[in-house]
């Protein structure tokens, strides 16, 4: 930024206003397309209406002003306070770029943060601005009782209220372990406060006589292997120390990988950020670059979030999330951040994807390989180059510049094997499918790239757990009466009745089975599961058992069948049997669904909160929505 355009910015005309009311309400930009008469008229006069708003707004510190009675006396106090901090006043002219300090000792993916932090705040002030950070809320996937997801809105509340509260012309948000990118996207919608993304980046892979690890799909496969007695409690504690060699994100396509690609082809980070390694000099500099492009946008008013996250940019990240193998939670999280923004995700349309995206991406747990394989094979705009006829190449990102443009300068000339050529995926289907059926009225998600091929057509009894608690004291069990070709069902384990939609999905196969080398069955629940997890298992089954959904009917010995290739999923059991049953359940409630909280977060939760096939946010927080 040059001394011109700061010159330029400080002298920009100040108003009072009640910033941050962001995109709320709003109908989504509509897509980029030829307009008719007077159809373009009104689109050339919201454009000015939009660029004078920008220039007449107040920036810097100057806005959000705390109310005192006595606007000129906010600012007075606010500039006495904040020089105790050394800043000069031509610090304090300067446009101001937040920053959303992500750190904490209980979140190791975020361990080189305090890095991040300095080269975002040098990219800044090589840009001219004045770079202010702040803490916010993080979670760690392993450190979140009882699971991440309970705090996930939590964490997207305190961050859009920080960006509301705190005086910034825009943010850069530091985000990684599974929960964080998905908050922050929330917030950022909702706030509409110009924000650059940038991930943490994956780790390195371990090693472990002679074989490459990676956290955490080879975490549930050497623990599976410890389980069934196939390696020594000496054996799987030198894996525990392997497994997680530096900072960083879990190095497969799990959910932080998978939503650091998604905020990249939505334009909300820049190139190649969702794939660096955390360790390598490359994060810092793009975490630089981020400081800079962040400065730029704090001078220039945008681009906003609610002017990248279009219903374009959702379509294409849901292309993506098909084609990169990615987590099922990726799809919770995009409906969630899409509803604050009034974008419905179409669980069909979704569907649709899983049957024309194929797979291109050869990562675990759907392939062999690793993150920083991917980053090295071309990453993301690799990728784009591989999907351009399935996305919608107009879309633009923080920089101004349109996916099109982009990949006029791609080099694609490197060898590799990572990012398969569109004729040969490696899955011919996508990551995901959507069912139905009389088990899942309103969807269930199975991650069919990580499946078992042979259990994708299936029918078997149900093995009935009524809770997790329940499933933790039976599942191994001597006396569980259970077979290899049964089908396990896990309910209230969904965003009531656990609650927070733990990541519970991946039941562990029964002891006895798993010595008898049984390494996958047909799993069925309410839950979630990692990103990182693989086999024939059922999610998200909606409505969940807690709430009557027909999971809650399931009696142990009932016949189930699992047809992927139908897209259905249904409890073989008649009519009369299951109104009986209902009746019964209306009567009695849902035996092991936690109790009704009475107080605090987890009292709000319970009330608020909504169904997965509305990305779980809370039903208050949602432009339009009523009360659950």
């Amino acid at each position: 930024m040059s001394a011109a355009n700061v010159a330029s910015y400080a002298a920009r005309p100040q108003t009072e206003h009640r910033r941050g009311v962001g995109p709320q309400g709003r109908p989504p930009q509509s897509e980029r397309s030829p307009l008719p008469g007077r159809a373009f008229a009104r689109s050339v006069a919201r454009s000015r209406h939009r660029m004078m708003v920008r220039m007449t707004a107040p920036k810097g510190m100057k806005q959000g002003l705390t109310s005192y009675g006595d606007a000129d006396f906010s600012l007075f106090l606010r500039k006495a306070f904040v020089k105790a901090m050394g800043l000069s006043d031509d610090a304090l002219a300067r446009p101001i770029v937040g920053i959303a300090n992500t750190f904490s000792d209980y979140n190791a993916c975020h361990g080189n943060v305090p890095q991040i932090v300095a080269a975002i705040k040098r990219g800044v002030m090589l840009a001219g601005g004045l770079p202010m950070e702040f803490p916010t809320i993080s979670i760690h996937e392993s450190f979140a009782y009882p699971t991440s997801m309970f705090l996930r809105n939590l964490m997207a509340m305190d961050t859009e209220e920080m960006l509301r509260a705190q005086p910034m012309d825009s943010v850069v948000l530091i985000g990684g372990c599974d929960k964080t990118i998905p908050a922050q996207m929330m917030a950022a919608a909702s706030a509409d406060v110009p924000a650059v993304f940038v991930p943490v980046g994956p780790m390195l892979v371990g090693h472990h006589r002679g074989e490459t690890l990676g956290a955490c799909t080879d975490c549930r496969r050497l623990w599976s292997d410890f389980r069934g007695g196939r390696i020594s409690a000496e054996e799987i504690d030198a894996v525990n120390s392997r497994l997680a060699p530096t900072a960083g994100t879990c190095m497969v396509m799990g959910t932080a990988s998978t939503m650091a690609c998604i905020v990249e082809i939505m334009g909300l980070a820049l190139p190649h950020s969702a794939s660096i390694p955390a360790t390598h000099a490359d994060r810092l500099r793009s975490a630089e670059a981020s400081g800079r492009q962040a400065a730029a946008m704090a001078v220039g008013g945008g681009p906003k979030p609610s002017e990248l996250m279009t219903k374009a940019a959702f379509r294409n990240a849901l292309v993506v999330l098909q084609a990169i193998g990615g987590s099922t939670n990726g799809l919770i999280h995009l409906t969630a951040a899409a509803g604050r923004l009034g974008i419905a995700i179409d669980l069909d349309e979704v569907d649709r994807l899983g049957r024309e995206v194929p797979v291109l991406v050869d990562l675990k747990p759907s392939g062999r390989h690793y993150m920083e394989h991917f980053h090295w094979a071309g990453g993301v705009p690799r990728l784009v180059h591989e999907l351009a006829d399935l996305l919608d190449l107009d879309a633009r990102n923080v920089e101004g510049t349109s996916l099109r443009e982009r990949l006029m300068d791609l080099d694609t000339r490197d060898a590799q094997d990572v990012i398969r050529p569109f004729s040969n995926p490696i899955k011919t289907s996508g990551s995901m499918a959507v069912l139905r059926g009389n088990l899942a009225p309103r969807g269930a998600i199975i991650k069919q790239s990580a499946a078992t091929p042979a259990l994708l057509q299936h029918t078997g009894r149900a093995v009935v757990f009524d809770s997790v608690e329940d499933m933790t004291l039976r599942v191994d069990s001597d006396d569980l009466d259970v077979r290899a070709d049964d089908v396990l069902v896990l309910r209230n384990a969904g965003p009531i009745g656990a609650p927070g939609m733990p990541e519970a999905g991946y039941l562990p196969i029964p002891k006895k089975l798993a010595k008898e080398g049984v390494k996958d069955m047909v799993r069925l629940s309410d839950a979630r599961m990692s990103g990182t997890a693989f086999g024939a298992i059922v999610l998200h089954m909606t409505p969940e058992a807690a709430l009557g959904g027909p999971l809650a009917l399931v009696r142990d010995g009932d016949p189930i069948r699992l047809d992927v290739a139908g897209r259905r999923l249904d409890l073989l059991v008649d009519d009369a049997e299951l109104a009986r049953r209902r009746q019964e359940f209306d009567a009695h409630g849902a035996p092991g669904a936690a109790p009704v909280p009475t107080r605090g977060y987890a009292a709000l939760f319970h009330r608020s909160v909504l169904q997965a096939d509305e990305g779980c946010d809370f039903d208050f927080l949602v432009p339009g929505r009523g009360p659950r």
